[in-house]
Order: structure tokens, then C-alpha cells, then sequence
């Protein structure tokens, strides 16, 4: 298998493709050659330069003039933003409510395994739409929503590890030399269990993307004047036969992304695991 700079081709990729779309995320505002509600009547529907179009606008107009290519920068970056800070949230919810469990078992223990049971067994999407049309839409709520996808996978590896770990004998005597549960759980349980953890953000995160990305597909993600990758695509579908850059672009990007966050998490978790080893 080639390599670049001792990684796997497919890795070393995957982790340029994602450093761009960082850099992209962090200075679009820098790189943005239009405003994303500037609209041109005049050059609607004007096709990529690859295909005819005008070099003042790489990757075509959309149905009101707007730049694609201005639009898909900040929509890389909303993207990207639901997405960390959603898997930030359901990480820290997850492994609190683990450690939760494994700390003080008995009654606490039996709840927060009910709930992880009823996540684990209702569909997300069913959950998602259910909250988005009852309480409205805003993006923190919509964070926030994300942010509850997938808890109950990092609830189930904390407590599990929490478990092994008194088993294994260290956290006791952690425990014996006078460490309150802060210090034990956050100092010494915490680091070792990092590991499995980030392997699992790698998981969640393509997953909130695409969770994103369908239910802005729907109408119910980002709501205008902002735009993310699956808004522009669920505005594109209504042109893909006369134009179909303006849905190809934003998609090519989220197969593009999630495939590769996918390709780091197996190379992470083969390099991680020590069971793999």
C-alpha cells in the first residue's frame, strides 16, 4: 500500500481533505468572493466554469444569481460547527451520565440505563422531528438536538470502562490514598478511556452531518438567511434537471467529508485499540 509520510494513502487523503475543509471553515469569511445573499437575476443559473460558465463564478449561480461557491464556503463551515459542537455535547453527556452509573449503581444506575435502552430503540429522526415541530426552530436548539444523538453510545463505553477499571484495581487505590470521585474520574479514569472516546467522536461526528444534512433536506435544519450543506442541497433537488451543480456541489462535499472522517476513525482505532494490537 503506498504511503505518504509513513500513513496509508487513504488516510494521508482523508486528512488533507479534512484540513481544508478546517481552513475553509475558519476563514470563510476571508475567502468569500460574494455575499450569500447578494442575488443577480441577470446571471441565475449560470453553469460552472468547467461547463461553460464564467470564471466570475467557479461553481455556477443558483435560481436567484446567488454564487454557489460563496454559499457552499459558509455552509461548510455551519456544517461543521452543528456538527463539533453536537458531538462535544453528546460526548460530555454521555460520559457524565456514565460515570453517573458506574459511581453510585443501585437506583441512579436503573434509570440511566432505561434511558440509554429508550435512545438506543427510538429512531432518532422520529425524536428530531417530533422536538423541531413542536418547539420551532432556532440553530442552538438545533445544536443542541444534535448534540443528543448518539449519548447513550458514549453512556454505555464510560460506565463499561468505569466498571473495568474499579475491577482492575487502580481507581480503588486511587480511592485508598484519599482522591475524591473529581480527581479519580477525571485525572485518572478519563485518560484512560480517551481513547475508545475519540474513536467514537469519529463515528458521531459524519453522523450529525448527515443527520444535518437530512433534516435540512427537509426544511427543518438551517433555517434562511443561513445555509449549510444540507439546505443547499434540499434547494437544489427542485433544479437537477436544468441545474444540477447547484445540489452536486454542496453533496460532493458531505460524501466527501463524511468518507473521510470515516477513513481516520477505522486508522484511529486500529492504531487505538489495543485489541487490534
Amino acid at each position: 500500500m503506498r504511503r505518504i509520510a509513513g500513513l496509508p494513502l487513504g488516510v494521508s487523503l482523508a486528512g488533507l481533505w479534512l484540513v481544508a475543509m478546517v481552513v475553509i471553515a475558519l476563514g470563510a469569511e476571508l475567502l468569500l468572493p460574494y455575499s450569500i445573499t447578494a442575488f443577480d437575476l441577470k446571471a441565475r443559473l449560470v453553469p460552472p466554469v468547467l461547463f461553460g460558465g464564467s470564471i466570475a463564478h467557479p461553481l455556477g449561480t443558483d435560481e436567484l444569481g446567488r454564487d454557489v461557491f460563496s454559499r457552499l464556503l459558509l455552509s461548510i463551515r455551519m456544517s461543521l460547527l452543528i456538527a463539533f459542537f453536537g458531538t462535544l455535547i453528546a460526548t460530555t453527556l454521555g460520559t457524565a451520565l456514565g460515570f453517573l452509573a458506574a459511581h453510585f449503581r443501585g437506583r441512579l444506575e436503573s434509570v440511566i440505563l432505561m434511558a440509554i435502552d429508550f435512545q438506543a430503540s427510538m429512531p432518532f429522526m422520529i425524536i428530531a422531528l417530533s422536538v423541531l415541530a413542536f418547539f420551532g426552530n432556532s440553530l442552538l436548539l438545533f445544536i443542541a438536538l444534535m448534540g443528543f444523538h448518539s449519548w447513550e453510545r458514549y453512556a454505555r463505553i464510560a460506565r463499561g470502562l468505569t466498571l473495568a477499571a474499579n475491577e482492575q484495581g487502580y481507581a480503588a487505590a486511587v480511592r485508598q490514598l484519599g482522591a475524591g470521585p473529581g480527581r479519580i474520574y477525571g485525572l485518572h479514569i478519563l485518560p484512560n478511556i480517551a481513547s475508545t472516546l475519540i474513536v467514537s467522536m469519529t463515528l458521531t461526528f459524519p453522523e450529525i452531518i448527515l443527520l444535518e444534512s437530512g433534516l435540512s433536506f427537509l426544511g427543518l435544519g438551517v433555517q434562511p438567511p443561513l445555509t449549510s450543506l444540507g439546505n443547499m442541497v434540499g434547494y437544489g433537488r427542485e433544479y437537477i434537471t436544468r441545474a444540477p451543480w447547484i445540489m452536486l456541489a454542496p453533496a460532493g462535499v458531505i460524501v466527501l467529508t463524511t468518507l473521510s472522517i470515516s477513513l481516520l476513525g477505522d486508522w484511529l482505532r486500529d492504531r487505538l485499540d489495543p485489541t487490534l494490537r
